[in-house]
C-alpha cells in the first residue's frame, strides 16, 4: 500500500447526478412559489372587487338615504335608463356669510361596454354643491345627458362602480313591490317620478369573476318611513 495514495474523487456520473437532483429541487421550489405567488394574486384580486362592490352599494344607500324633499325640484326621477336623485350635499360652499346649505344632483345608469365582464358597467355621476335653484336645473339636465351622450364635461363627475350584466330597480308604494315604469306604480294617473318612494329594491346581475356572480338583491326603506317596514 502506497503512503502518497491519491483521494479518489467524483465521476462524471455522480456530478451529473447531483446536478440533476439540484435542478429538480429548484423546480419543485420554484414551483410551490409560483404557486402561492398565484394564489396571493386571486385573493387581491378578489379582495379587491367584493371591496369596489361593497363601496358602490354603501354609497347607493348613503344616496338614497340622503334625499332632499325641496319645493318646487324633484328628488328621485327613473325613466328606465338613468336614476336621478337631488340629495343632501357632504360641501357646504363657504360664503361672506358662512357655510350655505346645498343639495347635490347625483345618477345612477347602466351602460353596455361590449368589453367589459358581463356586457357593461354601473356608473355613477355627481354634480357639484348646488344652492341656486338654476343650478340645480342645469344640474339635473346635464344628468339626463350623461346617461345618454357621454361628453368631457359629463364625464369628468362620471365613476366606474363595477362589470354588470344588468339591473332593475322596484319601487315600494301603497304596500307593495312594482315596477316603477308600470301602471301599477302610479296613484291617481300620477306618475311616482318627483317625490321618493317609500323603498326601492336594487337587482343586479354580476357577471362570473372574482366578486362571484349571480343576482344580487338589497332593499333600502325611507329612513323617515313610519308604521311596517316593506
Amino acid at each position: 500500500m502506497h503512503a502518497n495514495q491519491q483521494s479518489r474523487g467524483f465521476t462524471l456520473i455522480e456530478v451529473l447526478v447531483a446536478i440533476g437532483v439540484m435542478a429538480l429541487m429548484a423546480w419543485m421550489a420554484w414551483r410551490g412559489l409560483d404557486g402561492m405567488l398565484r394564489t396571493q394574486s386571486s385573493l387581491q384580486t378578489r379582495s379587491d372587487e367584493v371591496r369596489t362592490l361593497q363601496a358602490g352599494l354603501a354609497q347607493w344607500q348613503t344616496d338614497l338615504d340622503q334625499m332632499a324633499e325641496l319645493a318646487g325640484t324633484s328628488s328621485w326621477d327613473w325613466d328606465g335608463k338613468v336614476l336621478r336623485l337631488t340629495r343632501r350635499s357632504v360641501e357646504a360652499p363657504e360664503t361672506s356669510t358662512g357655510a350655505q346649505p346645498s343639495v347635490q344632483v347625483v345618477a345612477w345608469t347602466w351602460r353596455n361596454n361590449p368589453g367589459r365582464p358581463g356586457g357593461g358597467d354601473w356608473q355613477r355621476w355627481q354634480s357639484g354643491a348646488l344652492t341656486q335653484r338654476q343650478n340645480w336645473q342645469n344640474a339635473w339636465a346635464l344628468a339626463q345627458q350623461w346617461s345618454q351622450t357621454p361628453d368631457d364635461l359629463t364625464r369628468a363627475g362620471q365613476v366606474q362602480i363595477h362589470p354588470l350584466g344588468g339591473w332593475q330597480l322596484f319601487v315600494h308604494r301603497g304596500g307593495s313591490w312594482t315596477n316603477p315604469l308600470s301602471s301599477d306604480a302610479t296613484t291617481g294617473g300620477t306618475a311616482i317620478s318627483g317625490s321618493a318612494p317609500d323603498g326601492v329594491r336594487l337587482v343586479l346581475t354580476l357577471p362570473p369573476g372574482a366578486a362571484g356572480s349571480g343576482v344580487l338583491s338589497m332593499d333600502w326603506v325611507r329612513p323617515t318611513l313610519s308604521g311596517a317596514p316593506p
